[in-house]
C-alpha cells in the first residue's frame, strides 16, 4: 500500500472546508469516499470536492473494503459511537477533538482500540504539527527562555446562535469542549507533563445552558498555565510562554492561516526578535503524519493516552467550578 484510502463520515464544515482539501493535497492521502445520513448531501460534497464515492450511511462506508482509514468530524456527542464502530469495522481512525464528552468516553474508545493493536487511533489536534508549535516546544526544551514557569492562553469567538451545534448542550456544545481543549492541550504539550491539580470557574449561558466562558489555573508542580476561553466575546487568540530568562509569544496559535506566514516573538537578554514561520497547512501535516504511521506501522505522534489525559483535565475544570475549589487531576 503506497497510499492510505480515506473515508469521511459526515459533511461537517471543518471537513469540507479545511481537512478534506488539505488531505487531498498530500502524497500519501487518497480521499476515496464520503458518507452522510443524507445521500444527496454526500453526493453533492463528493461532486464538489472530486471524491469518487458517496454513501447514504456511515455503515455503508465502513463496509467498503477499499477504505483503510476514517476521519470522524461528527458532533462531539457522536465521537464515541462512530469511532468505536469504525475500529470494529477494521478501520484506522482520526477523530476530531475533543475525543468525547468526558474522560470516561475517551477511556472507552481507548479500551476498544487496545483490542485492535494493528489499527491506529489519534485525536485530531492539528495545531501540534504546525511549524510554530514545533519550534516553540523545541526552543523551550533547548532553554531559550530559561526555565519554563508559566503559560497564558486566551482563545475566543462570538457565536450566540442557538441552532449552532456549538451551542446545543446535548451535542456537547460549549466553550470548554470546543476551544478550552486547545488551551489545556497546548499547556500539556509545552510542559511535556500533566497538571497535578487545577482550579476553574465556568460561566453558563442562562438560555442555552452551555458554558460560554471558562477560566482555569493548572498547577504543574514547578510552573503554571492559565487560560480563559469564551464563545461569546470578541474573537481573539494569543499564547504567551514565559520562563526565567525570556518569553515566547505566538500570534495566531490555533487557527493558523494557510495563505501567509505565522509570526512569533522571542525575548531574551533584553532583546525581542520577530520570528517569521514558513507558510504551512497544519491539516495537511496532520494527515501526512497519520498516513505515515499507518504505512510504516509506527506509533502515531499523539497517542490515545494523551486524549484521555486531556479529557481528565477538562472534566476537572467543571468539577472545580462545581465544588468551588482546587481539584486533583
Amino acid at each position: 500500500m503506497d497510499k492510505v484510502r480515506w473515508g469521511i463520515i459526515s459533511t461537517a464544515k471543518i471537513g469540507v472546508d479545511l481537512v478534506i482539501p488539505a488531505m487531498q493535497d498530500k502524497t500519501y492521502c487518497d480521499v476515496t469516499a464520503i458518507a452522510s445520513r443524507d445521500l444527496e448531501k454526500a453526493q453533492a460534497v463528493a461532486g464538489q470536492l472530486g471524491i469518487p464515492k458517496a454513501y447514504g450511511s456511515y455503515e455503508q462506508l465502513f463496509a467498503d473494503p477499499e477504505i483503510d482509514a476514517v476521519y470522524n468530524p461528527l458532533p462531539n456527542h457522536m465521537h464515541l459511537e462512530w469511532t468505536v464502530k469504525a475500529l470494529e469495522a477494521g478501520k484506522h481512525v482520526l477523530s476530531e477533538k475533543p475525543s468525547g464528552l468526558n474522560a470516561a468516553e475517551a477511556q472507552k474508545m481507548g479500551a476498544v482500540a487496545k483490542r485492535y493493536p494493528e489499527l491506529k487511533l489519534m485525536e485530531a489536534f492539528m495545531y501540534r504539527f504546525h511549524p510554530q508549535w514545533q519550534l516553540a516546544r523545541r526552543m523551550v526544551l533547548d532553554g531559550e527562555i530559561g526555565e519554563l514557569r508559566t503559560i497564558q492562553t486566551f482563545f475566543s469567538f462570538y457565536n450566540d446562535d442557538p441552532t449552532n451545534i456549538r451551542n446545543i448542550k446535548e451535542y456537547g456544545g460549549g466553550a470548554m469542549l470546543d476551544i478550552g481543549c486547545y488551551a489545556i492541550s497546548t499547556a500539556r504539550f509545552i510542559f511535556g507533563d500533566e497538571p497535578k491539580r487545577l482550579v476553574g470557574i465556568v460561566e453558563y449561558d442562562p438560555e442555552m445552558e452551555i458554558d460560554r466562558m471558562a477560566s482555569a489555573i493548572l498547577d504543574f508542580g514547578y510552573g503554571t498555565a492559565e487560560f480563559t476561553v469564551s464563545t461569546q466575546v470578541e474573537p481573539y487568540q494569543r499564547v504567551h510562554i514565559v520562563g526565567t530568562q525570556g518569553w515566547l509569544q505566538i500570534e495566531i496559535p490555533f487557527n493558523a492561516p494557510t495563505d501567509r506566514p505565522c509570526k512569533m516573538w522571542h525575548q531574551k537578554d533584553n532583546q525581542v526578535k520577530e520570528i517569521v514561520l514558513e507558510t504551512a497547512n497544519q491539516y495537511e501535516m496532520q494527515g501526512e503524519v497519520f498516513c505515515n504511521a499507518i504505512l510504516d506501522d509506527t506509533e502515531v505522534p499523539t497517542p490515545w493516552a494523551d486524549a484521555i489525559a486531556n479529557m481528565k483535565a477538562i472534566d476537572a475544570v467543571f468539577e472545580s467550578h462545581r465544588i468551588g475549589g482546587w481539584v486533583d487531576v
